[in-house]
């Protein structure tokens, strides 16, 4: 049994090494890709329930990506449908549909001012109180 313990932290320390590293990490970093060229990838995060109740529904939701996010990022985008949950302060379990909106560009000034743009509309359009926003280089070849 001690054995079977030993062996068992010893695989758990190893992977936990292995995750630190990958944290320190910078956004910016210039390391060459081994195949196709340094991007940002950015995910937004889109809640489908509105406060009153009401689901934003897939004609709207389709209506937004067509009009406002395609004109920006006319090289193409990803949408999944995604599940959100979270613990509220009033400590109940509360769980939202909702779109994942996968964008892959330059990182350049105008791709962040487009991406703070659409997030700005959607929560003005659909009375939201945030679009969460996550950003990584990434490699990228077609």
């Amino acid at each position: 049994m001690t054995f079977y313990k030993t062996t068992i932290t010893g695989a758990l320390l190893l992977l936990l090494t292995g995750c630190a590293d990958r944290t320190k990490t910078p956004l910016n970093t210039t390391t060459p890709c081994a195949v196709g060229d340094m991007m940002t990838q950015s995910t937004l995060y889109f809640g489908l329930n509105r406060p009153a109740g009401s689901e934003i529904t897939a004609t709207e939701w389709q209506g937004f990506v067509d009009n406002d996010v395609t004109p920006s990022f006319r090289e193409g985008l990803t949408v999944f449908n995604a599940n959100g949950q979270w613990l509220g302060n009033d400590g109940k379990l509360a769980r939202e549909s909702s779109k994942a909106l996968m964008l892959i560009h330059s990182g350049d000034a105008e791709s962040n001012n487009n991406i703070e743009k659409l997030r700005g509309i959607y929560q003005s359009r659909f009375n939201q109180d945030s679009v969460m926003r996550v950003d990584q280089k990434v490699c990228v070849a077609f």
